[in-house]
């Protein structure tokens, strides 16, 4: 959280830089905040598991700015119109997700008695993640019908790419891990506590209302894929346990507050 923090700072000293050239190059800013319940795909639990998909969720906050190409602040009136300004958005975002993370499924089920079932029912884990990138948005409608019409509805759909730095913990309630008390032998010389940083691909759909002609409230689903597996700080050997083959990454829903600067 401490990272967040001062990553918030730094967010808002490059919202200013940006802000002061906005009569440069023609643009307008839009700035909010997001948070919703985060879904985190990791290595514990079971792939395609409802139970897992559903315990293993956490949540998630940030800060988003937006360069608005259809309108330029400084002369309060719209740029010229091409298909572009129109219809594309770029949002920078600055965001926080944390996710407790335990085994759900069949092989933790209470009819399992024997000693890797109850060593995975003891293993616990999170995650917190900070993530700081850029997305280009677009909308299919006009932005400026959109920007002019209280009441309506701006779907978008988006791509981009973050940079991540995330802080993992691993153990178990039975002792310390990799000893044959604690750990299913999966998992021996498979974990760790220590954090690192890693890239991340981020898509989205959702839609803006408007709520008033200087702000919109956001809906907005994201599917967001680590390119690392040690995200949630377990790694099994991928080449033997193919069930945990894939990276680690997760599902986002956003709630927002956009409001434009003048």
């Amino acid at each position: 959280m401490q990272k967040f923090i001062k990553f918030v700072f730094t967010f808002i000293i490059l919202i200013g830089l940006s802000n002061s050239t906005n009569a440069q190059y023609g643009f307008s800013h839009e700035i909010g905040a997001i948070v919703g319940p985060v879904a985190f795909q990791s290595d514990y639990g079971e792939r395609h598991d409802f139970e897992t998909n559903a315990g293993n969720t956490g949540y998630g906050i940030g800060l988003i700015h937006y360069l608005n190409f259809s309108y330029r602040a400084e002369c309060n009136c719209y740029t010229p119109e091409t298909y572009f300004n129109d219809h594309f958005k770029l949002r920078s975002e600055l965001s926080y997700n944390k996710t407790n993370l335990k085994h759900y499924g069949q092989w933790v089920d209470k009819s399992k008695t024997s000693l890797t079932a109850n060593q995975l029912r003891a293993m616990r884990g999170s995650t917190a993640v900070t993530n700081i990138g850029m997305q280009l948005e677009y909308f299919p409608l006009s932005i400026r019908d959109f920007t002019a019409t209280i009441g309506s509805f701006a779907p978008f759909i988006s791509l981009g790419g973050q940079f991540s730095f995330y802080d993992p913990e691993a153990y178990s309630t039975l002792g310390p891990l990799n000893t044959p008390i604690s750990t299913p032998i999966k998992y021996y010389n498979a974990t760790t506590n220590q954090g690192g940083t890693v890239w991340s691909i981020v898509s989205s759909v959702g839609t803006r209302y408007k709520l008033t002609p200087l702000s919109d409230l956001m809906l907005d689903l994201r599917f967001q894929y680590y390119f690392s597996n040690w995200v949630d700080g377990l790694n099994p050997d991928p080449k033997v346990y193919l069930e945990n083959r894939a990276n680690d990454w997760n599902v986002w829903l956003n709630f927002g507050y956009i409001y434009y600067l003048q």
